[in-house]
C-alpha cells in the first residue's frame, strides 16, 4: 500500500517515528483540498491492519485492511454531515435532490458514543475519524468533548479540519495538533498533469495552491456560473444585485463556495491594488485592473465577508445573504462604510 498523495510522504514519515506513542486524539489541520482526510484514512488503516509484518504502511492484504479497503470494517467510523433530507418517494412528479446537511448533531456524537464504548470487534483498537471536525455544532462538540476527556481503552480518534480555530479550544488542547502545509508548486503541478488536468497552473491558483482542489476546480459543473459571477462584479457600474443574486440562488450552490468566490475576487483587488500582485485569477487581470484603483476602499468589506464565511453553513436565507454582501461590495467601491 503506498501513501495516498506524494506530498503526504513527509508528514507520514513524521507521523512513524511517533508510531509507538500516538496519542489517542490527532488533529489534522490545513487548507482544504491538501490530502488530510485521505491521510487520516490511511493512518486509520495502518493502525487497524492485522499483518505482524507491517512496519511503516498498512500490508493492504489481511482481512482487516481488506474489509478497510471494502467500507466495512467493524471498529471504524467515519463522522461526517449526514444527508439532511430523506430520499424521496419514486412516486413523486417533482423529484428533489437530496440536501447534504452541513453539521455533524448531538445525535451522530451519541451513536458514536455507542461505537466507542464497545469492545473491538477484532479485539484491538476502535479508529474514528471525524471530518470536518468543525462541522460539529455546539451541542455535538460538548458532547463529543466529554469524550475526548474520558477515552475509553483503544478508542483512537482523528480529527481533520480545514478551519480549526472554529473547534472549541478544550478540544483543541486535548488533541496533538499535526498541520499539513500545501505541497510546493513544482510537486502540486505534477500531480495535476498526471491526473490530465488541462491549464493546471490556472486551476491551482483559483483554489490557493492546492492539489485536490485545482483538480475539483478543473471538473466542476459551476465554472460557467462562477464565470458569470466574477463578470458582472467586475463591472460594478452595472452591476445589478437583486438579479445577480437570484441567479445564484437559482445554481443551488452552497453559500459557503459563493462567499468564497466573492473574497478572493475582493482579496485580488486590493492585492493587485496595494503590491501588484494577483493570487487566485490571473486569468481576470483586465477586470481586477479596472477595480484596482479603488483597493483601498475594500478592506472593510473583507472583514465583512470573512465574518459571512464564518456563518455560511447557518440556516439563513441564502439570496438575503448574497444581497447584503453584493450591496456591501458597491457600497464600499463607492466610498460609502455600512458601519455608520
Amino acid at each position: 500500500m503506498t501513501i495516498p498523495y506524494p506530498w503526504l510522504e513527509n508528514p507520514w514519515h513524521e507521523l512513524m517515528r511517533e508510531k509507538e506513542k500516538l496519542p489517542h486524539a490527532l488533529l489534522f489541520t490545513g487548507e482544504a483540498g491538501i490530502g488530510k482526510l485521505a491521510l487520516a484514512q490511511y493512518l486509520a488503516q495502518f493502525l487497524l491492519c492485522e499483518s505482524d509484518a507491517k512496519t511503516t504502511q498498512p500490508c493492504g492484504l489481511c482481512d482487516a485492511c481488506r474489509w478497510f479497503i471494502a467500507g466495512n470494517h467493524p471498529d471504524y467510523r467515519l463522522l461526517q454531515p449526514a444527508d439532511a433530507e430523506d430520499s424521496v418517494e419514486e412516486s413523486d412528479v417533482a423529484k428533489k435532490p437530496k440536501k447534504k446537511s452541513s453539521v455533524i448533531g448531538v445525535e451522530d456524537i451519541r451513536d458514536l458514543s455507542d461505537f466507542v464504548n464497545l469492545s473491538a470487534h477484532r479485539g484491538g483498537i476502535r479508529v474514528t475519524i471525524v471530518a470536518p471536525a468543525e462541522a460539529m455544532n455546539t451541542s455535538a462538540a460538548n458532547a463529543f468533548l466529554k469524550t475526548l476527556e474520558e477515552p475509553p481503552a483503544g478508542a483512537v480518534f482523528i480529527l481533520v479540519s480545514d478551519h480549526w480555530r472554529r473547534l472549541l479550544p478544550t478540544i483543541r488542547s486535548r488533541c496533538r495538533v499535526f498541520p499539513l502545509t500545501i505541497p510546493d508548486h513544482k510537486t502540486a503541478m505534477h500531480w495535476l498533469e498526471t491526473q490530465f488536468v488541462v491549464n493546471p497552473v490556472l486551476h491551482l491558483a483559483h483554489v490557493g495552491g492546492a492539489p485536490l482542489a485545482a483538480a475539483e476546480d478543473a471538473a466542476a459543473e459551476w465554472l460557467p456560473v462562477r464565470s458569470a459571477m466574477l463578470e458582472k462584479i467586475a463591472e460594478p457600474a452595472t452591476l445589478n444585485v437583486l438579479t445577480l443574486a437570484a441567479e445564484l440562488e437559482k445554481a443551488k450552490l452552497d453559500t459557503s463556495l459563493i462567499i468564497e468566490w466573492l473574497q478572493k475576487w475582493v482579496y485580488d483587488v486590493i492585492s493587485l491594488g496595494m503590491t501588484g500582485i494577483i493570487r487566485y485569477y490571473p486569468d481576470w487581470k483586465d477586470a481586477l485592473e479596472r477595480v484596482a484603483p479603488r483597493a483601498h476602499l475594500l478592506f472593510n468589506l473583507l472583514n465583512e465577508l470573512n465574518e459571512a464565511q464564518r456563518l455560511a453553513y447557518h440556516p439563513l436565507n441564502q439570496r438575503l445573504v448574497l444581497e447584503s454582501l453584493f450591496f456591501g461590495y458597491l457600497d464600499a467601491l463607492r466610498g460609502q462604510d455600512r458601519r455608520g
